[in-house]
């Protein structure tokens, strides 16, 4: 299939959910949007999420909410630098953008890229696919007939939820939630695609990184695809009537941002924590940065990491906004079918630190033990909230569910038709409230219910 996107649409300042355009403010419309995600609740429960080490560890660890600034901010000097490179190259796109424009979009989407996430880091999202694959969950499968519905729930992705939060839960009564850019709603949407792809041709994703995840939940689908519309995506396996799309070109470097970061970060953290020493530390790094390291000696060893962290991302940065402006066109045809890093001449020193991340600081005991504590309270919870609510909508309440039912969020007492697709629509309310726990909320709300501590005040 032809695809050849282009940057006017792309850079649409069109806003969902609102007919008329804000009124000047002295601010872009791009601006506005990171400021709407910034000042959203979803954002700030991002303090006490875990990024990748148990919070309590220590004080320098990274939080999500911190994972997520630093993302964000050096999005946005992947933007700028490829802005500067397009508006150049495309003298059209003068009389309606500046440079900083395409940095402003990135810097938002990288804002918001980890709002969906559930708390306990990524073993959260494993939870809660876990406990309607293999857990109590499972019963549901036979009363939900879309396998694409069931799909959603066996796989929870938080980059679906985040779509779903952004444009849906945030302001509920709002029409279009956060009301932000389609041009920032398509570059937050790193995977184009809705969870189950029936009789796709396999050589469309096989291999193929921008579609190994999906980006978006059946409740969700008629919103991405109004989104799609109004920035021309193309609309890919047409012929078997699945929602799936090409990617917005910024996507990528939201995704490079974020592996940038984690990539690094992580690195640092484990350094402060202990668990790989100066020497590892710096022996991984100096590949990224100059032989000139004036002044490196004179330097403590947390400064020299620190210096080390901030000249390889430097480095990252010029490699990547150079590797997308040369592969722009790959990109606009919907021809780049993996990330900007495995493009770059930095891409066998980045895979030395994921080998060595994944062997002692994704294993890192304190880091095991969380994830497994996560596994117990998310499956207790979702077991525990589901229940009620499944009653109540039967109308045979027990007293232990009457109290559950009260600690709810009061958008769970609509009262739906009892069919098929409002199980599907309650069980997603489950997980929206859940998944949107701080670590410390779950885990202080699942020892109370179990009666493991008791309510204090």
């Amino acid at each position: 299939m032809e695809i050849k996107l282009n940057w006017e649409k792309l850079l649409s300042t069109e806003i969902y959910g609102q007919q008329k355009k804000s009124k000047s403010d002295g601010r872009s419309q791009f601006q506005r949007d990171f400021d709407r995600i910034v000042f959203s609740s979803a954002f700030r429960r991002l303090q006490d999420k875990t990024q990748v080490f148990p919070l309590p560890e220590s004080d320098f660890v990274h939080t999500r909410l911190t994972h997520s600034l630093e993302v964000s901010c050096v999005g946005r000097s992947l933007g700028n630098i490829v802005g500067k490179i397009l508006i150049g190259r495309h003298k059209e796109l003068e009389k309606k953008y500046l440079s900083f424009n395409f940095g402003e979009i990135v810097a938002a989407a990288c804002l918001a890229h980890d709002i969906g996430n559930p708390p306990f880091g990524h073993s959260g999202e494993d939870a809660i696919s876990e406990y309607f694959r293999n857990g109590e969950g499972k019963n549901f499968e036979s009363k939900i007939s879309d396998n694409k519905k069931w799909e959603d729930l066996i796989n929870f992705e938080g980059n679906a939820q985040g779509f779903r939060i952004i444009t849906k839960l945030q302001n509920p009564n709002i029409n279009g939630s956060l009301r932000l850019s389609l041009a920032t709603l398509g570059t937050f949407t790193k995977y184009p695609r809705e969870s189950k792809l029936n009789g796709i041709d396999e050589k469309l994703i096989k291999g193929n990184k921008i579609y190994r995840k999906h980006g978006f939940f059946q409740s969700e689908k008629k919103i991405f695809e109004s989104v799609t519309k109004g920035i021309g995506l193309t609309k890919l396996n047409k012929e078997k009537n699945n929602s799936i799309f090409s990617r917005h070109p910024l996507a990528y470097l939201v995704e490079a941002a974020d592996d940038i970061c984690y990539g690094i970060m992580d690195l640092e953290d484990a350094f402060r924590l202990g668990i790989l020493s100066f020497n590892e530390t710096e022996k991984l790094l100096l590949p990224f940065v100059d032989k000139n390291l004036r002044l490196y000696n004179q330097r403590n060893k947390h400064d020299k990491i620190g210096y080390l962290r901030a000249k390889t991302i430097s480095n990252l940065v010029m490699q990547l906004s150079y590797c997308f402006a040369d592969n722009e066109n790959i990109i606009l045809e919907g021809k780049m079918y993996d990330d900007l890093i495995s493009h770059i001449p930095a891409n066998k020193a980045i895979l030395r630190i994921k080998n060595i991340s994944v062997e002692k600081i994704y294993s890192y005991k304190n880091v095991i033990e969380r994830e497994a504590a996560g596994y117990e309270v998310i499956g207790g919870l979702l077991d525990i909230f589901i229940n009620a609510i499944n009653e109540e909508a039967e109308g045979r309440l027990s007293n232990k569910n009457k109290s559950i039912i009260q600690l709810l969020p009061r958008q769970f007492f609509e009262k739906d038709e009892r069919n098929e697709e409002e199980l599907y629509e309650r069980l997603l309310k489950v997980t929206d409230y859940i998944s949107g726990m701080t670590d410390s909320f779950a885990i202080s709300l699942f020892r109370r219910i179990k009666g493991i501590s008791l309510p204090t005040g």
